[in-house]
């Protein structure tokens, strides 16, 4: 019989507050097989590990099992201590007696029962391992951002500095994402498309950038290190190398929309480009809104192009690429405004949202940076702004907090004071959350040098009364109704995850939130990587984010994809599937249940991708002959280690 070694932690009170790891270790010691059974107060420290080596060589062990915290956490630790030992990195197993048993128990008599049970089950399973080597695979050294929001311009140009090829594809005709289209940015107030454009134009030119916009991700196969990625490129019908930007095309075109650009407070024509500074900088034929082109209805467009630029014949493409590693940017869209009818909005024109009002503000926006009432393009003396709209109710709306409103919302009163020097702005807010640097000392700024008005409480009516937009709220710290005749009310709307991201989400195989966003694989110890090996979040893809947040976590993404990208080669946990041709039908049953689809049928065969496979086990509940199983997890083993778990 196999010499097996039990080590057991007490993770300081973590589990011995609840387990009585003496009594363990003493139990386990009786058990057969079991050569040597000790405790110690933190495992994973050097004297810890040090013990198992030392165990290791003395008694000649044959595998180990180490009863601790999660194997999350310090699988990989023990294992690789168990091969300074001189074992093979499978000959180790983890019993968690610390989340799935001093965690949940109370009772030390009965935790210390279920820990020794626990231990037991896995050592019954470590003795039937088998010695695995990991599975090596090459890895292709390109990578691809998907978002080109200031997130994804960042993870691009991080990557592609530390000289590795990068398709950066955006779905918008430009990139620069929402923060092109703010004013300023706080706390600093910056110009945002000062500070933004000259990384847009880096990217435009940077010789490992391979921009793609208007285009979308259609389909993602593969694994880490080796992606295969299928990319629609739309045709914008207009030849950006023979473009000139002379804007003779809409002057001539009849068609006139809302301009997404300036959330509908402008009209844009079906040929425009979105923005001036856009990158890349040519037009494009907005086919939906276009008069026709099958037949060709218009063609006024054509008619005055003198570069003979705008080609009707463009169509889709689809665009192959193979990555070895994906940074997903997808960013953010405000909240469906239509949602929010008890304030007015899209009834009274001039209700806004946070970014319509960043684009009166705006030097480039509809009003040249002037703030004007979009009714009647006259001066607001009187201004509200509501927070909260949509984000922190969980009963109607978004139950989380969208972390930027309130702080935004400061910059926006600040900016209309300086905008309107005797206009009064005043704030509703539930209350003030600004965790960052020089961040509260912003918001000090807009109440005392700028006279803003906080008003702790809740709106609770928006209705226009002779030409004024009446607010009723309350004042809790006053316990006063408030009743104020605005001439604009602004609204700071919840951070949504963009239209689309679910979709995608699907496609890549990442696993969302109850919110819709990226869910990430642990949220402190790994917070920019997806479950799926080669898969990294940035920005407000994730979680609602400031500009310094997405910017630091869109570096992170990038440092993790270059770790991947960087070695030669990749390893996988060899714990994969394994068939036996002698009993498999080709039923197909367990590829058509496998989650991550690394199985496939051919000659009436399952074949096994092992890189794709995690080990889960799927396929071998599922199938009806035991023809599939997964190495180390076998249903002997199992059965062995219910057999363990029930006290036989």
């Amino acid at each position: 019989m196999k010499r097996t070694g039990v080590f057991i932690c007490h993770c300081g009170i973590n589990i011995a507050g609840t387990v009585d790891v003496k009594k363990a270790a003493k139990e386990l010691s009786k058990h057969a097989g079991v050569a040597h059974s000790e405790e110690y107060v933190y495992m994973c420290s050097d004297p810890g590990q040090n013990l198992i080596i030392d165990a290791i060589k003395e008694k000649k062990l044959d595998n180990v099992v180490v009863a601790c915290c999660s194997p999350t956490l310090h699988e990989t630790t023990f294992r690789n201590t168990s091969k300074a030992g001189g074992l093979n990195t499978f000959q180790c197993e983890i019993a968690n007696i610390r989340e799935q048993c001093s965690w949940v128990h109370k009772d030390m008599n009965k935790a210390t029962e279920k820990a020794v049970k626990l231990i037991k089950s896995a050592v019954e399973r470590v003795r039937q391992n088998e010695s695995l080597e990991p599975i090596s695979i090459p890895v292709t050294r390109r990578a691809m951002v998907i978002g080109g929001g200031i997130a994804g311009i960042q993870s691009a140009l991080d990557m592609a500095n530390s000289g590795y090829e990068v398709i950066l594809v955006e779905r918008s005709p430009s990139i620069g994402g929402h923060m092109i289209q703010l004013s300023e940015t706080f706390p600093t107030l910056d110009c945002s498309q000062c500070i933004l454009t000259p990384k847009m134009v880096e990217v435009s030119k940077h010789p490992m950038i391979k921009l793609m916009t208007y285009s979308e991700v259609q389909e993602i196969s593969g694994y880490v290190g080796n992606f295969k990625v299928k990319i629609l490129k739309k045709p914008t019908y207009v030849d950006p190398d023979k473009c000139t930007l002379c804007d003779e095309c809409t002057k001539v075109c009849p068609v006139v929309v809302p301009n997404e650009f300036d959330i509908g407070l402008t009209g844009r024509r079906a040929i425009y480009i979105p923005f001036p500074q856009a990158i890349p900088a040519t037009y494009t034929l907005d086919i939906k809104n276009c008069p026709g082109l099958l037949p060709i209805a218009c063609g006024k467009c054509a008619d005055v192009c003198e570069p003979e630029a705008i080609d009707y014949d463009m169509k889709p493409e689809i665009i192959e690429e193979d990555v070895g590693a994906i940074v997903v940017a997808t960013g953010y869209d405000l909240y469906d405004k239509e949602k929010m009818a008890e304030y007015g909005y899209g009834k009274y024109p001039d209700v806004l949202d946070g970014l319509q009002f960043e684009r009166l503000c705006s030097a480039s926006g509809p009003t040249m940076g002037k703030i004007l009432r979009p009714s009647d393009h006259k001066e607001p003396k009187e201004v509200v702004f509501i927070q909260c709209v949509g984000s922190r109710d969980p009963e109607l709306h978004c139950a989380y907090c969208s972390k930027i409103c309130c702080m935004y919302t400061a910059k926006h009163a600040m900016l209309y004071k300086h905008h309107v020097h005797d206009g009064q702005a005043y704030i509703f807010y539930i209350d003030i959350r600004s965790g960052g640097k020089g961040y509260e000392e912003f918001v000090q700024r807009a109440v005392e040098e700028d006279g803003v008005l906080y008003l702790r409480g809740k709106v609770s009516k928006v209705f226009e009364d002779k030409g004024k937009i009446k607010v009723w709220g309350v004042d809790t710290l006053t316990g006063k109704d408030i009743e104020i005749d605005a001439d604009m009310v602004v609204l700071a709307t919840a951070m949504r995850p963009s239209e689309g991201a679910e979709e995608l989400a699907k496609k890549l195989k990442i696993a969302i939130d109850k919110d819709g966003f990226l869910s990430e694989a642990h949220p402190k110890l790994r917070p920019v990587e997806s479950v799926t090996s080669g898969l990294f979040f940035a920005g407000a893809a994730q979680a609602p984010k400031d500009i310094p947040e997405a910017v630091a976590q869109a570096s992170g993404a990038a440092a993790k994809a270059i770790a991947v990208l960087s070695q030669e080669r990749l390893y996988h946990a060899p714990t994969v599937a394994k068939v036996n041709n002698n009993l498999c039908t080709g039923c197909g049953m367990c590829v058509y249940v496998c989650p991550y689809d690394a199985l496939s049928l051919k000659d009436d065969k399952v074949e096994v991708n092992e890189v794709l496979c995690e080990g889960c086990g799927t396929c071998s509940a599922t199938c009806l002959r035991a023809a599939i199983q997964v190495k180390n997890l076998t249903p002997a083993q199992v059965h062995e280690m219910i057999k363990a778990s029930l006290g036989g």
